[in-house]
């Protein structure tokens, strides 16, 4: 009989709550059972326990920890001031962890992360659905196979929406970092400009930024990464531009065309085989990419689709298994918070950074 695994789920009502649905998630998986919920809002903890058919309630999820000795625990809360210390909470006493993004704060909160888990041999995953999407290994083919042609550059966007720059690079950027990093696409160096106010960011434009992400500061960001596999990524984002329909998503340039890939579950993938990417002259027009392939039907629709974090649930209890690292690992999660820290970084030295980052400490803490 396969083994069952026990969750503990940490939430935060009105502090980033319980992300998106790391508490019902569970619930839709044949191999966990939902033990235990911490919150330290007893309302939010009530109702998360009657809503995952819980007993055992805790205001504190080291106690949780301790009494309940879950084999899972699930850290919900999308605000980021508690990710390193109750990831570093599990890691000590060998309980896995399946956690909301973005992974920390600063490289020197995922150092302890990754230095935590190396010595207690524990997994930890980190919440990007599309990194776990069965749709990659197709895109991965037809990119492979040349459907687009030689890759030339790759473009990512946030939403662009009152969270544009700063805020957006962090809680939606993130999704898009990932995206090339699941791709295969290897930074070496970021060289970007954050402005505030239509001027380069100072000192005096850093504030605290929402939902615990720390000093934040940028209205307007303009990164380009130079990637090892010989083209460049740029990441935009300016507030209040959101398109209807919006912009997010990542976009590859190859010479005989282009794919575009939004964030979900089975996200949205289309290509344009035309290497003027230009339709209007071309006369040629988008296909819609399944994981079948260019214009076919989605095999896949209704099975795992009940809720988005069901394919990163079979992986990470397939790494706990298997002794491997989960698709979006504790490093994989490091990379991305370096990723958006080398924008900051490069816009406080004025020129390119090379990866991975010296710079440890949140580089606006410095200017």
């Amino acid at each position: 009989m396969p083994k069952t695994y026990r969750v503990a789920v940490f939430g935060r009502t009105g502090k980033g709550n319980y992300g998106h649905g790391l508490d019902v998630c569970w619930l839709e998986h044949p191999q966990t059972e939902v033990v235990a919920v911490a919150d330290e809002n007893e309302e939010g903890r009530q109702e998360a326990a009657k809503r995952l058919g819980v007993e055992r309630q805790f205001a504190d999820y080291v106690e949780m920890l301790d009494e309940v000795k879950p084999d899972i625990l699930a850290i919900g809360p999308r605000w980021l001031d508690q990710h390193r210390d109750a990831a570093v909470a599990a890691g000590e006493r060998g309980v896995h962890v399946f956690m909301e993004k973005p992974f920390c704060r600063t490289l020197v909160e995922a150092d302890e992360i990754v230095a935590t888990f190396e010595r207690t041999h524990a997994k930890l995953a980190v919440a990007h659905p599309t990194r776990y999407s069965p749709i990659l290994t197709t895109i991965r083919s037809l990119l492979r196979d040349g459907a687009i042609g030689n890759v030339l550059e790759l473009r990512a966007r946030g939403k662009e929406d009152r969270r544009g720059g700063g805020e957006d690079l962090w809680v939606l950027g993130s999704h898009m970092l990932d995206l090339s990093l699941a791709l295969g696409y290897d930074p070496e160096w970021c060289f970007a400009s954050v402005l505030q106010d239509g001027e380069p960011i100072r000192k005096e434009h850093v504030t605290q930024g929402a939902e615990g992400i720390g000093p934040l500061a940028g209205a307007a960001i303009r990164a380009t990464y130079g990637l090892k596999q010989g083209m460049t990524m740029t990441w935009q984002s300016y507030r209040d531009q959101a398109g209807n329909p919006r912009r997010y998503g990542l976009q590859i340039y190859g010479s005989k065309g282009i794919m575009e890939i939004v964030e979900g579950t089975l996200p949205e993938v289309h290509i344009l085989q035309d290497s003027s990417w230009s339709p209007g002259r071309s006369g040629k027009s988008w296909e819609r990419v399944t994981t079948a392939g260019i214009g076919k039907p989605e095999p896949l629709s209704g099975e795992k689709t009940g809720h988005r974090h069901l394919y990163a649930i079979d992986d990470l209890l397939s790494a706990i298994e298997k002794q491997r690292e989960p698709k979006c690992s504790m490093y994989e999660g490091r990379r991305i918070v370096e990723m958006i820290a080398a924008v900051f970084e490069s816009a406080r030295v004025g020129c390119p950074v090379t990866l991975p980052l010296e710079t440890r400490v949140n580089p606006l803490t410095l200017l």
